[in-house]
């Protein structure tokens, strides 16, 4: 199972888009402590919907926190600064995919000791940054993409058929 951690996300509605992609795509969702919200408020649940109980959600008290609760996690750095990009890695199944807050990304302090595997998503002229709820999905569905989508629904297979016998 593939997990998203996002380190002090700040925007409610992002990261209740995000717990709806995460149980959309069987992964975890790991959230570092301090947040911009509490996870109790309603701008959360409503951009997660009625999917926000179905979640595996775990929230850290600190960075630190996360790694001593997850002392083997293969972590993969989501950052505008890596000199990979997101395709260019090959994700384990029980990668961990780091997104830092929305105003700051990732610190710097962090980056440095995961430089071989921050990873970054192609942009085209001086735009700083995509929301983090888009940034997710795509990263995401390409670890999905490499391990042919897992055991996720395969009702799009038999769509296909179908259309093909047409």
């Amino acid at each position: 199972m593939l997990n998203i951690v996002l380190l002090e996300p700040e925007i409610p509605a992002n990261t209740g888009n995000i717990g709806r992609t995460c149980v959309a795509a069987g992964a975890r969702l790991h959230l570092i402590e301090p947040m911009g919200f509490r996870i109790s408020q309603k701008e959360v649940k409503r951009a997660g919907l009625d999917y926000w109980d179905k979640l595996d959600v775990t929230v850290y008290d600190s960075y630190p926190d996360f790694l001593e609760k997850n002392p083997n996690a293969k972590i993969y750095m989501a950052t505008t600064k890596a000199r990979h990009t997101y395709a260019e890695v090959s994700y384990e199944e029980d990668a961990y995919i780091m997104f830092g807050k929305e105003s700051a990304g990732i610190p710097e302090e962090i980056l440095v000791e995961h430089e071989d595997t921050s990873i970054r998503i192609p942009m085209f002229g001086e735009i700083r940054s995509l929301n983090l709820s888009n940034s997710v999905a795509i990263v995401l569905y390409e670890a999905l993409r490499q391990h042919d989508f897992c055991d996720l629904n395969q009702a799009g297979e038999l769509h296909r058929l179908s259309w093909n016998e047409g």
